[in-house]
């Protein structure tokens, strides 16, 4: 079975039930909702969700959904509470586990678009059947867009001098490929850092923005929270500063509701709007899962539990 990053702590962590229902936001290669189901009792149900119709159509989702406590749907994280309403499961749900890391078979697929390390189409969406790609993206986004976009998306210092670049160069002919598009950002950056590609940051800034990705989890973030059952958790993975940012955050500000140090005690309605309860601190890889895994370096898992 493919083990993601954090698995076993990301099981202990749901405190899963086995009775109990629960949700996986990104089934990728079926390792988390494998994991889930082994724990599951015959009453217990499972519903997962993937953006990539690569994973619903995998091996590993046609292996799982003989099991009849498991369904899957193609999904966006933004459809997660209208499904659950569908069920007739809002209020009700054991756990949700979001896992926000690009999967390896994406990153490992030329034809995806997603990695500078192999030459292929300059796509990078998560869903193929809908949205424009990266390099469609790219051919019309306006300069001081694709700058906030680099700048905030990918932490990119050198944002005004890549997209000024890529902007000229679009005048002759657009990018099309990952290597022209990670060749155009190594050229214009005149500083390197050591044991990190040029592109690296360009690559993920772009990826959001085609993605809506930051946009996804905000929504995602608010409606596990209104699907969860009382005392019911989730759990999310993050995998750069950005997501983990917004997910530190919403915990910390679901947990503490609109707190004011000058006016207490909290009053009912102040108390009532305290959602959720922080459950200890990030965690992160193991040094043996980090031997056997490298990409679990910068994962981060943060559990909070519904009130």
């Amino acid at each position: 079975m493919h083990l993601p990053v954090l698995f076993n702590e990301t099981l202990r962590e749901l405190s899963i039930k086995p009775d109990g229902i629960y949700i996986d936001c990104t089934f990728g290669r079926g390792g988390h909702s494998k994991g889930i189901l082994q724990q599951l009792g015959e009453h217990g149900q499972l519903l997962a969700l993937d953006r990539d119709l690569d994973a619903i159509q995998s091996e590993y989702a046609e292996e799982l959904l003989k099991d009849p406590r498991f369904q899957l749907e193609h999904s966006c994280f933004s459809q997660l509470q209208a499904l659950v309403e569908k069920r007739g499961w809002l209020g009700k749900v054991d756990g949700v586990l979001m896992d926000f890391g690009v999967s390896s078979p994406q990153l490992d697929n030329a034809e995806r678009g997603f990695s500078f390390m192999h030459d292929g189409p300059l796509d990078m969406r998560m869903d193929c059947s809908t949205g424009v790609s990266a390099a469609e993206w790219l051919a019309q986004v306006p300069e001081q867009e694709l700058v906030q976009v680099l700048f905030d998306y990918g932490e990119e210092r050198f944002a005004r001098r890549i997209a000024h670049a890529v902007v000229t160069q679009r005048l002759e002919n657009t990018l099309q490929t990952t290597k022209q598009f990670a060749d155009l950002v190594t050229e214009a950056i005149p500083f390197k850092e050591k044991h990190k590609h040029p592109a690296t940051r360009s690559f993920q800034a772009v990826r959001i923005a085609v993605n809506s990705e930051l946009d996804e989890i905000k929504v995602v973030l608010q409606q596990a929270v209104n699907i969860l059952a009382s005392g019911g958790r989730m759990a999310v993975i993050s995998f750069h500063s950005l997501e983990d940012r917004i997910v530190k955050r919403f915990i910390r500000d679901e947990s503490r509701g609109k707190y004011n140090p000058s006016k207490l005690p909290m009053q009912p309605e102040e108390l009532a709007a305290i959602r959720l309860k922080k459950q200890g601190k990030a965690i992160k890889a193991s040094a043996d899962e980090l031997k056997q895994n490298p990409r679990a370096r910068s994962a981060v898992l943060r559990i909070a539990e519904r009130k």
